[in-house]
């Protein structure tokens, strides 16, 4: 999947990446929005940024967000 900025988001998983530390944990269930999706890399496993709502701005692995319609 490819993310853009300003895309609505979700964390609804714990990711399997190595980056992912416990105190992510309370990040799932919250949206935010794409702000810097890295898109010059071309990685599919590369680290996107994304704000928050009430959590601030955190570059997170990809396999723990999905888009919201």
């Amino acid at each position: 999947m490819v993310f853009r900025r300003g895309q609505k988001i979700e964390v609804f998983q714990r990711s399997s990446d190595d980056m992912w530390e416990d105190y992510m944990d309370r990040f799932i269930g919250r949206h935010g929005i794409i702000t810097d999706p890295d898109t010059s890399i071309n990685d599919p496993d590369a680290l996107v940024e994304v704000s928050l709502e009430g959590m601030g701005t955190h570059r997170l692995p990809q396999d723990c967000l999905r888009l919201l319609d």
